[in-house]
């Protein structure tokens, strides 16, 4: 067997026989690594598995017989909801997160409910067994069934899966895996890649529930080659900082479900628990007043409407050029929202600096919370304080309209629920005015009817 040296994209996967600052393939800089590669010989036969290679025979679609999937719950509710009821046979699903926000915490947790039922195997390759068994006794886990073992082989694992025979599987990470027949370091595009591929080959055949852990980089983004997330069948990333109490995981990618849940957890001393009731974190200051720049909406997570509390600081600016600070939302949408402002109710703030927040620390994309920025901002520059019984929820388009958002009656309902008084929305046909009760609806077609009734 020969080897050659080859740069590799850490980005992409590209591979060039010369070095380069910029991958020609996507762009990246600084991303080409220096890599042996084996090169096998034209008359050397092809590697063999060791294990039912993942393939089927050529058939009809009108022949074959579609398989219902039965559910699998894990018993940890919000789990469940991003993975569309619960598990599949054969799923392979990919958890990513910034370092201790708790991704082995909440595999841990899982582990123990599933291992009621079913035989879990739990690989680590960057904790030992006692780290494993202190984490365990420190959440209450028993795990009798659960068994671990420290590798970074995959080879290694393969014979471990073979042995254990496991329903479940869990690695924790696969940048810390390898192939040994491979000589590049663990982490690495080839190896990533490869050993991906085995678990897929392993587990797919034989029905295996597999929990892959990934690193991310600097930039939040999945570490090692995009591939990894085509390969899987459900991407799951925690997206708030470790140092939040409130822990967002989103899916990414879901063969078996949605992809517009979310999952909302509270890290204690206990590990990861369930949050039933979101709106008590989204919406941290009282509601008991009314405040100058606190606006109220209802963004919509998948299936669940969540009270977002809108924060704006209109201020003079001490600079040349007005600060423009966004938290939480997109802020070249908030940029859309100031200019339409500016341009048709003739708000000035050409010489104001303007922050936007949403509270608790979440990221949010709901058009909906267009209405409530753009209240929070006239409340903020004109001093009048916005009623803490008063809820907004519309987009807002650059021409200054504002337009209908998806499952308004459901948001309506939630805001009666909530004791919210008066909505401020778009216009509302009748069937989605059925469930008001006491809730006073005030419609608008424009900024200028926000900056009316505003005043």
């Amino acid at each position: 067997m020969k080897f050659k040296t080859v740069f590799v994209c850490q980005k992409c996967g590209f591979e060039s026989l010369k070095w380069a600052g910029k991958c020609p393939d996507c762009g990246e800089w600084n991303s080409l690594v220096e890599e042996v590669k084996a090169q096998e010989s034209k008359k050397a036969p092809a590697r063999t598995r060791s294990f039912t290679d993942f393939s089927s025979e050529v058939v009809k679609l009108s022949e074959s017989q579609a398989v219902k999937e039965t559910r699998i719950p894990t018993h940890v509710e919000e789990f469940d909801r991003l993975l569309g009821g619960g598990l599949v046979k054969g799923q392979l699903t990919l958890l990513a997160g910034a370092p201790g926000i708790g991704k082995s915490t909440l595999m841990l947790q899982v582990a123990a409910e599933l291992s009621k039922t079913y035989k879990v195997l739990y690989i680590s390759g960057e904790e030992s067994v006692n780290q494993i068994s202190g984490r365990a006794q420190r959440l209450g886990v028993k795990g009798d069934n659960i068994f671990l073992h420290c590798e970074t082989d995959i080879q290694k694992i393969v014979e471990s899966v073979s042995n254990v025979n496991p329903e479940v599987l869990i690695l924790d990470s696969i940048q810390t895996v390898y192939h040994p027949e491979f000589t590049s370091s663990a982490g690495t595009v080839a190896q990533v890649r490869e050993c991906t591929s085995e678990l897929v080959r392993l587990c797919k055949p034989k029905g295996i529930m597999t929990f892959v852990l990934g690193h991310v980089t600097k930039d939040g983004e999945l570490a090692g080659p995009k591939i990894l997330e085509h390969m899987v069948d459900c991407v799951l990333y925690f997206d708030t900082e470790k140092d939040n109490v409130l822990r967002l995981l989103r899916p990414h990618k879901n063969r078996f479900g949605s992809t517009d849940e979310i999952g909302l957890f509270r890290m204690t001393q206990q590990g990861l628990v369930s949050v039933e009731n979101a709106n008590e974190f989204f919406a941290e200051t009282s509601r008991e007043r009314a405040l100058k720049g606190r606006a109220y909406s209802l963004s919509l997570e998948g299936s669940r409407p969540l009270l977002t509390e809108v924060q704006a600081l209109v201020s003079p600016t001490r600079f040349p050029y007005p600060r423009r600070v966004a938290t939480g939302v997109d802020l070249n949408r908030c940029l859309m929202l100031f200019a339409a402002l500016e341009k048709h109710i003739g708000l000035s703030l050409d010489n104001k600096d303007i922050f936007v927040s949403l509270a608790g620390g979440v990221k949010l994309k709901d058009p909906a919370l267009d209405l409530a920025i753009c209240a929070a901002v006239i409340s903020s520059c004109k001093d009048i304080p916005l009623p803490h019984d008063s809820v907004f929820m519309a987009e807002v388009g650059i021409l200054g309209q504002v337009a209908k958002v998806p499952r308004i009656d459901k948001r309506l309902d939630e805001a009666r629920r909530l004791g919210f008084k008066k909505a401020y929305t778009s216009l509302v046909n009748k069937d989605e005015k059925k469930k008001l009760g006491d809730l006073a609806l005030l419609e608008l077609t424009d900024l200028n009817d926000l900056a009316v009734k505003l005043r």
